[in-house]
């Protein structure tokens, strides 16, 4: 189990504004809050994004480089999967890899891709329904 995943963000508020509703949506809950940081908890884990010190925003995040790649969360169902796209599509929120959406992970994947203000890739994932116990 993960104890905690501590993020460095370039814009806080912007930051605070964008995952606050997602992570809500969730069931996670606000943990802990202070002027360069925010976090929020579900049962023993917690994620936290601090703003990053000016000196060292002269290289911006990129996912392709060495480090975090992105984070994947659990839906509780497909509908919880299509009610979050709808969500961010409103929000004005890009959906990644569209062409491909909902299965842009594969044919038994069903989730969406999106990306954070700093383009920190973020996927809900539905759970995998055993084709047996669905009937199909």
């Amino acid at each position: 189990m993960l104890h905690h995943l501590e993020i460095y963000v370039s814009n806080l508020a912007k930051t605070t504004e964008f995952w606050g509703w997602f992570l809500k949506e969730l069931g996670y809950e606000p943990y802990q809050k202070w002027d360069l940081g925010i976090s929020w908890k579900q049962k023993d884990t917690y994620l936290v994004f601090v703003q990053v010190e000016e000196r060292f925003m002269d290289i911006p995040y990129h996912r392709s480089r060495v480090g975090l790649n992105h984070l994947a969360f659990h839906a509780e169902s497909k509908e919880q999967v299509d009610w979050m796209t709808d969500q961010l599509k409103e929000k004005g929120i890009p959906i990644l890899y569209q062409d491909r959406h909902p299965f842009a992970g594969g044919d038994s994947h069903y989730a969406v891709f999106f990306e954070d203000p700093d383009r920190i890739k973020a996927e809900l994932v539905a759970p995998k329904v055993d084709k047996d116990s669905s009937g199909n």
